[in-house]
């Protein structure tokens, strides 16, 4: 099968620190795939070379059939990415409604009425319609997350790509976004997880990477990646004969 999302040899360094280190591998159209990897892997450089907020120093990336290494952040995220962010950062003067409406307008280029009922299916489906008219400023922790969530569909996405989104929560809350982007995903949207709580994505993914220093050092079947002397060592910090 073709590759949905391919990353092909990517490499950055700034000066002697590499974030990204001959790093490839795959996304099939449909599957979510989990990251893992200890703090300062690489991880959020990663997606930021995904979606064109950085530039590689080389490699290429390769999206739904498309070379779109040279294209700005903007004209990735309207070829069908989106993201959120490990701090949620919305437009706090703001009311949810409109903040799902600045993604739907400027990333999805909708209009009118199109984009308030793409908004208001996605605030349905994040379980944020109560919280419409609430200003994002007043929104606690998890209403946050899902607010992030909420902007990111808002854009359309054949792509969502989390990071660290389950990150802080309780474990109830956590077992209740976890649901939701588990309906995302049943949805056929093509997912990548970035997360240290790693049952929240063993709840979800089909696959497992691991990335250290920027480099890929396992992929596989979650819990067998998880079982790995190798990852137990890096990532949980157990030695390998112990």
């Amino acid at each position: 099968m073709t590759a949905f999302l391919q990353i092909d040899r990517l490499t950055k360094s700034f000066g002697s620190i590499s974030v990204a280190d001959d790093l490839s591998y795959e996304l099939r159209k449909g599957e979510a795939l989990g990251v893992i990897g200890p703090n300062g892997a690489g991880k959020t450089s990663m997606f930021n070379l995904i979606t064109g907020t950085l530039s590689p120093n080389s490699g290429r990336v390769l999206f739904d059939g498309h070379d779109v290494t040279r294209l700005g952040a903007a004209a990735r995220c309207r070829a069908g990415m989106a993201r959120s962010f490990q701090v949620p950062q919305p437009f706090s003067g703001m009311t949810v409604f409109e903040n799902a409406m600045v993604a739907a307008t400027q990333a999805a280029g909708l209009r009118g009425k199109a984009a308030e009922r793409l908004c208001l299916e996605v605030l349905e489906q994040t379980q944020m319609l109560p919280k419409a008219n609430a200003l994002a400023g007043g929104l606690t922790l998890l209403e946050r997350k899902r607010l992030e969530l909420t902007r990111a569909l808002c854009a359309k996405p054949k792509l969502l790509m989390l990071d660290e989104i389950a990150g802080g929560l309780t474990e109830g809350e956590c077992r209740s976004l976890v649901q939701t982007i588990k309906d995302i995903h049943a949805s056929g949207v093509s997912i990548i997880w970035i997360e240290h709580v790693v049952h929240a994505l063993l709840a979800v993914v089909d696959r497992l990477i691991v990335i250290d220093f920027g480099k890929k050092i396992a992929e596989g079947e979650p819990k067998a990646i998880m079982a790995s002397p190798q990852v137990q060592e890096i990532y949980l910090g157990i030695e390998a004969d112990a």
